[in-house]
This record gives structure tokens, sequence and C-alpha cells, in this order.
């Protein structure tokens, strides 16, 4: 008796594993591509060009295969189909057919109790009203906190202003000059305004703020002259310091007596 051939032979010319093949390779899109882009794995497509059926799924999961693979190599999806079912052995669409055709087996029947089945736990009933009882009183302890927390505290030191934070290093009162390196106004609280010029030569990160805690420059600024004004001491971050030149109520500013790396951080009051 002769077996049905599996067809596991590389195919020939005019088959659709070779029309497959030679339109991928037409294409120039690597198997590997090809089974990433349509979701079949990569030994099923070698499968369908070598036309391995023994190493494909079932009929109908191949075809649909062989189908989608046309389609996506530009092919006539009906001509590969109608050269798939001609060329699948007899032996395995006889396979095919058995494995789907096998009725479900039952296992049993299933009654329907009249009878109530639900069953209560009690410990599982004293867990839920623990958690509830805990959870009350969690809420009560946070409720009892916020009411303590937005009582107003009394002040028992002088408040601090806004100045002062602002210089906030040590101050040598022989030379004037806080612990940050900055020159500091001792003046006392009532600054007047002042005026910054910033000029850049080229690009150059800079912030600049105020005593008042406005931001006046921040981030990365290009070539150009800034007009600035705010209340002193002003609080200046540079990097590439190179490319910057200040000028405070209309006095140059020596930067070169604060760059560490190209970059400098201090205050600046008139």
């Amino acid at each position: 008796m002769t077996t049905p051939s599996l067809n596991t032979q590389p195919n020939t010319q005019g088959s659709f594993g070779a029309m497959l093949q030679q339109a991928r390779k037409t294409k120039k899109v690597s198997i590997e591509e090809a089974a990433a882009e349509l979701f079949i794995l990569k030994r099923h497509l070698q499968a369908l060009e070598n036309e391995n059926f023994a190493d494909l799924p079932q009929a109908t999961f191949a075809r649909g295969f062989a189908i989608n693979y046309a389609k996506f190599l530009g092919l006539d999806s009906e001509k590969v189909a109608s050269s798939f079912d001609a060329a699948y052995p007899s032996e395995l669409k006889a396979k095919s057919v058995s494995n789907i055709d096998t009725p479900l087996r039952p296992m049993g029947t299933l009654q329907r109790d009249t009878r109530s089945r639900i069953r209560f736990n009690p410990l599982l009933i004293l867990a839920v009203v623990g958690v509830i009882v805990l959870a009350v009183f969690l809420f009560r302890m946070v409720s009892n906190a916020n009411k303590e927390n937005n009582v107003e505290p009394v002040s028992t030191v002088e408040d601090i202003s806004a100045l002062e934070q602002a210089q906030g290093a040590a101050i040598d009162s022989a030379t004037g000059v806080g612990a940050s390196g900055s020159a500091l106004n001792l003046g006392g609280a009532n600054v007047s305004p002042a005026a910054l010029e910033v000029k850049v030569t080229d690009s150059a990160v800079i912030s600049i703020a105020d005593a008042s805690g406005n931001t006046l420059m921040n981030g990365s600024q290009t070539s150009g002259d800034y007009q600035l004004s705010g209340t002193p001491p002003f609080s200046v971050q540079i990097d590439n310091v190179d490319n910057v030149s200040l000028m405070l109520n209309e006095e140059a500013v020596a930067l070169d007596a604060y760059p560490t790396d190209e970059q400098a951080s201090f205050e600046l009051t008139p």
C-alpha cells in the first residue's frame, strides 16, 4: 500500500511554496521580518515555503497562514489557496477532519438543588466586622489629628524677614560679606528696588531671583540684552559665565571673582 507524501522535500517551481518564497525574496523581506509582521511563527512560514505540511498545524489554520502570507507578499490569495488545497496531503486532511468531527463527551448531568447552598463562615464575618471597626477608629484618629494641626501655634521666636531669609548665611561684621561670598546690604530691611542689566554674548543658563522670591530669569538664554528689576539682594546662578556680563544700577559687576569651572553662584546687592 502506497503512503501519501507529506511533501517534506523542498518545493518545485510553480508550486504555491515556490510562489511565496520567490515573492518574499523579490520584496526583499527576511522570513524573520515576515513572521514578526504577520504574528506567525517563523517555522510555520518556512514550512509553507517548503510545503512541509507535517510541520504545520491543522489544515484550516495552515490554509489561513498561507492566505495571509500571500496577501502580505502581494500575491493572489485565491490562487495560493487553490494551490495549497491541491498540494495538501489527503492523509493529513483525513486526520484534520477526524479531529474536528470528534464530538464532545458529556461528563455527567448537572442537577439543580432546590435547597440553598449558601453557607456563612463565622470567622469571615468576624474578620469583616473587625476591619470595619478598625477603619472607623483610624478615621477618627486622623480627624482628631487634623483638628489639632489646624490650631495656630503660639510664636515664640521673632519673625524673619524675606530679606534676612535671602541673605541666609552668617555675616562677617568686619567685611560685610556673607558666608556664601556675596556682598550683603546691612542698611536695614527697607531696600529700594534695583535695576539689573544682563548682557548675553552667547548661549548661557542663567537663574536670577530677588529677595521677594520672584524669579526674574530662569533657564537657557540666547544672546541679547535683558533689563530686570527687583528687590535686592539678587540670588544669581550662571553657567558659561564667560558669555555673560552684569550691571547693577548701571555699575559693572566683576563676575571673574565668582566663577568655578565656568559656573558662578552668588548673591548680589547694591
